[in-house]
């Protein structure tokens, strides 16, 4: 099956049933995206009719705002993250019984063909992939997203010129997110496959301990051991170092992209083409 395939039917058998839930989680991504660019936007008249022109009426009010759009956004990222929580618990164990039902009315011809290790991992580091997936990316594509459409709108409402040089960079880092994106899919899959080998061997330990004893193969089951928990950890880390690998590139590209806005923006503040306030 191709990811579409798999996908659509993940959303047909599982998703579907949960999407008013889905669909709140993601009017609180709504309220996190507008409290985010509210915040932005308030910092505008703060700046200027603060600490500027020092106006005693909104020395109250602008900071009472500022508090409310931090904590809508702080309870709404709560709500949120709690929802698909709930939604992904509850599509895992929707397919686990799904799983164990197959295995339960299989064939013994068909359980045989393959070790019971795999079904195993299949069953426990598959689906925690699979429902990790919900629970997070789906989350943080539409709480980031949206996000970053309010903030580009608030740019475009106060300058712009200057927006335009944020909106540059976001193919850049849309291709490093994809790149990114295929090798961890790549690596995953391989870890999945490693998880499976160490639960087949740990079957095949404990099933045939006697045996070890008996022949005194301590010494080559214990490198064996170690053989297959570090092939499960060499995985973990090239999927844990290619999560982390986006950080220094987004904080390379935000570098830029800030020196360039400061360089073109001191230089329209300079020709009085641009006021503190909106930088």
């Amino acid at each position: 099956m191709t990811n579409i395939e798999i996908l659509k039917r993940l959303y047909k058998d599982y998703t579907k049933k949960y999407l008013h839930k889905i669909f709140l989680a993601v009017f609180f991504s709504i309220l996190v995206a507008g409290s985010t660019s509210a915040t932005a936007w308030l910092l505008d008249p703060a700046i200027e009719k603060i600490f500027i022109n020092k106006d005693q009426t909104l020395i109250f009010i602008i900071p009472i705002l500022i508090i409310a759009a931090f904590s809508t956004k702080g309870i709404s990222l709560y709500m949120a993250k709690v929802l698909m929580i709930k939604v992904a618990e509850e599509v895992k164990k929707r397919i686990q019984i799904d799983m164990l039902s197959s295995f339960i009315k299989s064939d013994t011809e068909i359980i045989e063909n393959k070790h019971s290790g795999k079904y195993i991992s299949n069953l426990n580091f598959d689906v925690n992939q699979i429902t990790g997936m919900l629970s997070n990316s789906f989350l943080s594509f539409f709480k980031d997203g949206l996000t970053l459409i309010g903030l580009l709108t608030v740019m475009f409402f106060q300058n712009w010129k200057l927006s335009l040089i944020a909106i540059i960079m976001i193919p850049i880092a849309s291709i490093t997110a994809k790149r990114l994106g295929k090798r961890m899919g790549k690596v995953a899959t391989e870890a999945q496959e490693k998880s499976g080998d160490l639960n087949k061997y740990l079957i095949d330990l404990f099933k045939n301990h006697k045996i070890i004893k008996i022949f005194q193969r301590e010494n080559y089951e214990y490198l064996r051991s170690e053989k297959f928990v570090n092939d499960l950890k060499e995985k973990s880390i090239k999927i844990a170092t290619i999560f982390i690998r986006a950080t220094p590139i987004m904080e390379i590209l935000t570098g830029i992209m800030i020196a360039i806005l400061i360089f073109y923006s001191g230089k329209l503040i300079m020709n009085e083409q641009l006021s503190i306030n909106n930088f």
